[in-house]
């Protein structure tokens, strides 16, 4: 989950005091789009943002008030013809959402924090409604991908229609409003989405140079990255610091163990012919994203014919295997055919995403 909402987690449990503000609304050209936050401290950004310039500085101003105050609200900002002290040229029109007290919403962020360790997408659902006297009331909700039954009792029938129906249309991916009509009586002035999920899973198999330089690549490209090597010299965090889960056992095994799904995308650099048997053996006929693998023309064809004669594997699922791996850019160096291995999978998630969208 490429999201705010976990670092929200860690500064609550350190403790932190936090105001959360989100950019819910937009018309014209302005530097971030709806969905973009940022969470600040009692004196600085923490993470994040809402545009940087201009409009972060007078949003980072309210929610050292907000601090205060613990009053949440949403702010208009007009943007024309507002230059920073850059020279930058901002425009358009901007509604952020500040958040006066995050940490009312633990209970929610930990539903969300357990569904993403189970691989499972949801829905963030926020409310806004009028308070009374000054301020706003921000209510949360976890929905668990085609579970609207987790909304709580009490929402009137034709709202939880109208939210169902939003949810399972296009308009309801990403972070969206609920645009209600004046039929349906609410006390909500915003319903907003944000959909929510695990990282597209990285496995590399084999942590030597390659696997190592993927790792860091994949880690800053948006991937939830794990290596697997039956080599505990090799497969530590000292070694790969920008592992999320490190496996250092024998390869089939961990292999074995491992959920592979429609957004799993796996990489086979070990250091030999048997170990990448033993791995793609195990997900061979998974539907996964991508299987790539390298190696030489020969060692891919003694695979081939093995996996086929032996009946591991048909020639529709070799045929799914990318090998040569990785993109033709004349790579030579580890990094440079780390990088072509890194510029398929992007390729490859890309493509998944537009066949989705579709």
């Amino acid at each position: 989950m490429n999201s705010i909402f976990p670092l929200i987690l860690e500064h609550l449990r350190s403790g932190s005091r936090l105001v959360l503000a989100t950019m819910v609304r937009t018309l014209g050209s302005t530097p971030q789009k709806p969905g973009s936050s940022a969470l600040f401290g009692e004196s600085e950004l923490l993470a994040g943002t809402v545009g940087g310039g201009i409009l972060e500085g007078e949003v980072q101003h309210i929610a050292s008030s907000v601090l205060i105050s613990r009053v949440s609200n949403h702010y208009y900002f007009n943007l024309d013809s507002k230059v920073d002290e850059d020279g930058a040229i901002c425009g358009g029109e901007a509604v952020v959402l500040i958040d006066a007290n995050p940490g009312a919403h633990l209970k929610v962020l930990e539903e969300i924090e357990q569904s993403i360790s189970l691989r499972q997408r949801g829905h963030l659902m926020t409310t806004v409604s009028k308070e009374h006297g000054n301020g706003r009331n921000i209510t949360r909700y976890w929905i668990i991908e085609g579970h609207l039954d987790t909304l709580p009792s009490g929402f009137d029938p034709i709202l939880t229609e109208a939210i169902s129906s939003h949810l399972n249309s296009p308009a309801g991916s990403g972070f969206s409003e609920l645009i209600l009509p004046e039929s349906i009586q609410t006390s909500h002035e915003m319903i907003l989405f944000e959909s929510l999920g695990p990282l597209p899973q990285l496995i590399i198999v084999g942590s030597g140079h390659i696997g190592k330089a993927l790792a860091h690549l994949g880690r800053l490209l948006d991937f939830e990255i794990t290596v697997i090597d039956d080599r505990p010299k090799l497969a530590n965090r000292n070694n790969i610091p920008d592992a999320d889960h490190l496996h250092a056992q024998d390869i089939g095994k961990a292999m074995g163990e491992l959920p592979v799904g429609p957004d799993t995308y796996i990489v086979l650099v070990s250091r030999g012919h048997n170990h990448d048997a033993a791995a793609l053996r195990h997900f061979i006929d998974a539907n996964s994203a991508y299987i790539g693998m390298i190696g030489s023309y020969r060692k891919v064809g003694i695979m081939k014919k093995t996996f086929i004669k032996e009946g591991w594997a048909t020639q529709e699922q070799w045929s799914r295997i990318h090998t040569p791996i990785g993109l033709s850019i004349g790579s030579i160096t580890v990094q440079e055919i780390a990088i072509s291995i890194a510029a398929q999978l992007v390729s490859i998630r890309h493509q998944k995403g537009k066949k989705n969208a579709g």
